[in-house]
């Protein structure tokens, strides 16, 4: 005996209707009769489970409870409600040119670095596989050495003996030298080369292992089907096969940008002036390892950790739309 719909109805919303009614009890069950069914699978799984519920999810819980209080690590915390984030945003001056700060830094660095990592990939990828390998490592040294950021430091040193002070005095351009990593004019620009120089790392590697892993009779294919340049190639085939890597390159140079501080303290110095290149991650790290203050230096950081997480999701639906 067979139901028949109403006239005008497809018949097909009754199952979704079906299942957002089922309560939230069966489907408890039914998830914890699937860990049972495949415990030997989740039991493989429950070291990196536990390590990433104790050193990621936890802390940020953590983090979340704690910037609702005042607390100075000597004594218990103390519950203070919005204190903090009204204080943050309503009192702090110095927060609001961090925050003006890091969006500069983070909208000029990572979309410059992100697509420079993939075009330096993009052409390396079709040179020789020694080649390839020399140059991989010249690109990927400078991200991996902590402390590469001093060489600029003797580069740009503002006195007559800083190399390029040196260079330019030499040939006439300058009569006196210039305060490359204090005057105000020249701290942005110098600090965005050197960041840049150091951010061809972790996704430069991640893209050229994903140019590595992509077969040729997909261009083959491409060719057959109309595909006739290498530009025609990089849209239609190269990209939507590297999605995957490509997204986590995006959450790489987002995170980069927006944790930006070690590497810009090494050059301006704890205190740039004017606070001209200081930014969220300097903020934190001042109230939380200097004053102590860890309550604040929690709100600085779920404001941060959410500012990261809108831009990350902003990129992502961006990168859903190639091919």
């Amino acid at each position: 005996m067979s139901s028949i719909a109403p006239e005008g109805s497809t018949g097909v919303a009754a199952p979704f209707a079906a299942a957002a009614a089922v309560p939230a009890v069966p489907r408890i069950k039914g998830l914890w009769r699937e860990i049972k069914a495949n415990r030997m699978s989740y039991l493989f799984l429950a070291p990196f489970l536990i390590l990433f519920f104790t050193f990621t999810v936890l802390p940020v819980i953590l983090s979340i409870v704690l910037s609702f209080t005042y607390f100075n690590m000597l004594n218990f915390p103390r519950w203070v409600g919005w204190e903090n984030y009204l204080r943050l945003f309503l009192k702090d001056e110095v927060f609001l040119i961090a925050v003006k700060n890091t969006l500069f830094f983070a909208l000029v660095t990572g979309p410059v670095s992100y697509i420079l990592c993939f075009l330096f990939a993009w052409l390396i990828n079709e040179l020789k596989p020694w080649i390839r390998a020399i140059l991989t490592l010249l690109f990927y040294a400078p991200s991996i050495s902590g402390t590469a950021a001093v060489v600029w430091i003797f580069i740009f040193s503002g006195d007559s003996y800083g190399y390029l002070n040196a260079i330019l005095l030499y040939l006439g351009v300058i009569t006196q030298p210039i305060q490359w990593l204090v005057d105000t004019t020249w701290m942005w620009p110098v600090v965005i080369v050197v960041s840049l120089w150091m951010s061809l790392g972790v996704s430069f590697l991640v893209f050229i292992a994903g140019l590595q892993g992509i077969d040729d009779y997909y261009f083959e294919a491409a060719a057959l089907d109309g595909v006739k340049n290498r530009w025609q190639e990089l849209w239609f085939v190269t990209l939507p096969m590297m999605k995957n890597y490509l997204m986590f390159g995006a959450i790489m140079s987002i995170t980069g940008s927006f944790m930006a501080a070690s590497n810009i303290q090494m050059l301006t110095g704890p205190t740039p002036t004017d606070w001209h290149t200081w930014t969220i991650m300097q903020h934190l790290n001042d109230y939380g390892s200097v004053r102590f203050e860890m309550g604040y230096a929690c709100a600085i950081a779920v404001v941060l950790f959410f500012g990261m997480l809108a831009a990350q999701r902003g990129v992502q639906s961006l990168l859903r739309k190639l091919g």
